[in-house]
């Protein structure tokens, strides 16, 4: 069988990342010599992240163009030598290694199905050391029902005989539902206590096996 991940809150707890993530940005540029407050700074890069999206690159560039700034080559280089110091300590939930491991060996097949840049996304899956569980990462912008379509054309199979595990209801379960895909729900993150429409949810990963079996 096919299994596709999301990735984030799914495989790791990227809510609570991002947000020490943009605490060490932060302070970094304020270490730097940036004369603003942390809870000023804070409000508006959370606004600009929401407004131009996780994915947009010049997050820390809008921010310093609204402080009236216009070199802020220091700060920026602050900012994302920190957020990316902040990546070491990335983990993946504690039983997702050897769930993995398990269900290679039984015989499905892992795949990444995500939204942004997939370079960034090989990035998570290197550094949380589970790259080499998963055959293909599959990006796109927007996680539709077409999306979900032709990511079971390209693997060769019918959505019927594909899995769609993830955290979200509206990027993860409901569309990959919808494309007729087998969906299972993590329940955990920021989206936790959204309903869901999915076939079954989980709030373990090492649950996962025993639900794959009864799919």
């Amino acid at each position: 069988m096919n299994v596709l991940f999301d990735i984030d809150d799914t495989l790791l707890t990227s809510s609570e990342f991002s947000a020490l993530a943009r605490k060490n940005s932060i302070n970094a540029m304020i270490a730097m010599g940036l004369d603003s407050g942390y809870d000023d700074l804070r409000s508006n890069l959370d606004r600009i992240i929401l407004e131009k999206g996780s994915n947009y690159g010049r997050h820390f560039d809008d921010l310093l163009s609204e402080l009236g700034i216009e070199d802020g080559s220091r700060f920026v280089a602050a900012a994302i030598a920190a957020y990316h110091d902040t990546k070491t300590s990335i983990q993946p939930f504690p039983k997702v290694p050897l769930t993995l491991l398990r269900l290679r060996e039984s015989g499905h097949r892992l795949y990444i199905a995500t939204r942004g840049n997939s370079i960034k996304q090989w990035d998570k899956l290197i550094r949380l050391r589970l790259a080499l569980f998963f055959g293909k990462v599959f990006v796109c912008e927007s996680k539709d029902e077409d999306f979900y379509r032709q990511v079971a054309s390209q693997l060769g199979s019918k959505s019927s005989d594909c899995v769609m595990v993830g955290d979200r209801e509206d990027t993860d379960i409901a569309p990959a539902k919808a494309s007729g895909m087998k969906t299972i729900r993590m329940i955990a993150g920021k989206y936790a206590s959204v309903p869901s429409v999915a076939d079954r949810t989980m709030t373990d990963f090492g649950q996962l096996p025993k639900i794959l079996e009864d799919l």
